[in-house]
């Protein structure tokens, strides 16, 4: 699974999908900055460690820092994931939205997670990068849910605000996901430092497994 897994890393950051083959040779990925008032850069140990949780799990030449992107940055198209997150209005301008739109038209992957309070902001923003399309709730059959783990059942549910469950959405082009949002979850709330959000331990390895399926699947499926 590893060796399978490696190649196809090897093989779509060869056929032209947007690589950051930095100074180390790793991939890098992007936390996006965005304008708007929203807290962007929420629980900051959390994509660092999602990317220490899954390069242990499968053989992957990832860095261990990410990036810090602006939205409308050209700097964008030298990552490959992606990840946004945050409790609060996101402003998006016609230049940010057709830069977020080239960028996933040509290879890249965005992750969504609300942090709670962003979800009316965040389905504004998808529907001006792309107003044509709407964003769909993701069966729990796709492949995004079965990479390294299995989640039959959908996305775990780390804290609990509305008493809703849990739903993931998407943006398909070309019949590729391209975007992948996790409402009511906290997903990325669970892939913090241990004493942040107190976490329980099985729930935090649970996010961390959901996480690493997600990553997995943005950076092998093409």
């Amino acid at each position: 699974m590893r060796t399978l897994l490696l190649f196809l890393l090897i093989s779509a950051f060869t056929f032209g999908i947007p690589t950051v083959a930095q100074d180390t040779g790793d991939f890098e990925l992007a936390r996006i900055k965005y304008r708007g008032g929203g807290d962007w850069y929420n629980d900051p140990s959390a994509l660092s460690n999602l990317i220490s949780f899954t390069a242990q799990q499968v053989a992957i030449p990832i860095s261990p820092k990410y990036k810090d992107v602006a939205l409308g940055s050209s700097d964008l198209f030298s990552y490959p994931f992606a990840f946004l997150t945050g409790h609060g209005n996101i402003a998006v301008n016609s230049s940010e939205a057709q830069n977020l739109r080239k960028y996933l038209d040509n290879g890249g992957f965005l992750y969504i997670d609300d942090d709670y309070g962003l979800d009316k902001y965040a389905r504004a923003m998808m529907k001006m990068v792309f107003p044509e399309e709407d964003m769909v709730e993701i069966p729990f059959s796709h492949p995004i849910y079965h990479q390294l783990f299995n989640f039959p059942n959908g996305l775990p549910k780390v804290h609990e605000h509305d008493n809703k469950p849990p739903q993931g959405f998407g943006i398909f082009r070309k019949g590729k996901l391209v975007m992948f949002y996790t409402y009511e979850s906290n997903l990325a709330d669970g892939w913090t430092d241990p004493e942040v959000h107190n976490t329980p331990a099985g729930l935090r390895e649970k996010s961390l497994q959901m996480g690493a399926n997600i990553l997995l699947y943005a950076l092998t499926s093409f």
